[in-house]
């Protein structure tokens, strides 16, 4: 079963740009890469230079899905890498990475072939609508399988949405296997609902007589200079109507009365902190090493974080290795490694690939050889 793609935590003009570079590669391809929603894809981009970047990577990686990393970076923690910018051409060569097929179609289907491979009769006479002019394709905006002119396929396909043909008159019929059950939905937190696409707009959450605005729209909230009163606001059960729309007279009167706005990453990083309780979040391992790629925002309500950073930007290391280096216990230390994989300044470590035999060539023995 081939792989099935989502887009999420990126800015509109980004999701366009890439629905459309998608939906050109997935056409040169043989249109055999569906584009479906976050909750059914298998395989997720996720737009890593963004704000919400880090903490949809967090999320996605521990519900399982293999993630996608579009970034203007050299590297980045995700399974897979997008670079920045991009366009059809690069999109293509992610799907065959992440699927190679030997540039084989599936059984049954005939690859589209790419337009310099045409000949200019078939360019004339275009038999579908992926083969029109580039005007006159569907439009990329809509998140669907692309179609594909199927050749008579050798033997019977049978494609995961199909829908069961009905049972032969002279042949006993045979019941369709039972659909598997949907799994109910988790309790969501405030670290879920604080996802891309979530909410938006200004909202108040209301939780132990304090309350909290959260402009969605501007990445800034309004509410106590410290964390710790906002215990409840993160760890409570939440429904969608715990949130309330506030409008614009009343969201000057309260957030005057809180003061200066404070960034939305600031509340995420808590959020993430209590969400472990001392265990790593889902998806990873208590035993890898993990490493700070830049110094974090600390708080002063946690002084331990000082020396725990302080212990990691050594280099990368084990929860353990980072308690004993800092005497800080290690459910504390798994906690703070939560809180900054949620807010892309940590990330787990993985050993560089070894170099090519070619490289490792130099030095008196090698340049003898070359002679």
């Amino acid at each position: 079963m081939l792989p099935t793609f989502g887009l999420t935590g990126m800015d509109a003009n980004t999701e366009t740009a890439l629905k459309s570079a998608f939906a050109e590669a997935s056409m040169r391809l043989g249109g055999r890469w569906p584009l479906v929603s976050e909750q059914d894809a298998t395989h997720v981009v996720v737009d890593m230079d963004s704000m919400y970047g880090p903490m949809s990577w967090l999320r996605l990686h521990g519900a399982g899905k293999v993630v996608i990393g579009l970034t203007s970076a050299a590297r980045s923690q995700t399974d897979f890498r997008l670079a920045k910018p991009f366009d059809a051409e690069a999109v293509a060569e992610l799907l065959q990475q992440i699927a190679p097929s030997d540039g084989a179609a599936p059984h049954g289907i005939t690859p589209a072939p790419a337009p310099q491979h045409q000949l200019p009769e078939e360019l004339s006479k275009p038999v579908s609508e992926e083969a029109a002019a580039p005007d006159q394709r569907p439009s990329a905006a809509v998140s669907a399988t692309l179609e594909t002119p199927a050749a008579p396929p050798a033997r019977p396909v049978e494609a995961p949405s199909a829908v069961p043909p009905a049972p032969s008159a002279t042949a006993p019929s045979t019941p369709a296997p039972a659909p598997s059950p949907i799994a109910p939905p988790r309790d969501r937190t405030l670290i879920d609902w604080l996802a891309p696409g979530q909410l938006n707009g200004r909202v108040r959450l209301q939780r132990g007589g304090t309350g909290v605005l959260l402009d969605l729209d501007k990445h800034e909230y309004f509410g106590p200079a410290t964390l710790k009163p906002l215990v409840s606001h993160a760890e409570s059960i939440l429904q969608a109507g715990d949130f309330t729309a506030v409008d614009a007279a009343a969201w000057n009167s309260e957030s005057t009365m809180h003061g200066q706005a404070q960034p939305l990453s600031r509340l995420l990083w808590f959020c993430a902190l209590q969400a472990g309780k001392g265990q790593l979040m889902p998806g990873f391992d208590p035993g890898a090493r993990y490493r700070l790629l830049k110094w974090p925002q600390t708080e002063r309500e946690f002084p331990k974080h000082f020396r725990v950073a302080t212990a990691m930007m050594k280099g990368p290391a084990t929860l353990d290795e980072v308690s004993a280096a800092c005497g800080v216990p290690v459910a504390e230390v798994a906690d703070f490694v939560n809180a900054n994989l949620a807010t892309g300044y940590a990330e787990p470590y993985r050993d560089p690939e070894p170099e090519p035999d070619s490289q490792k060539s130099g030095g008196l023995f090698g340049r003898l050889r070359g002679r």
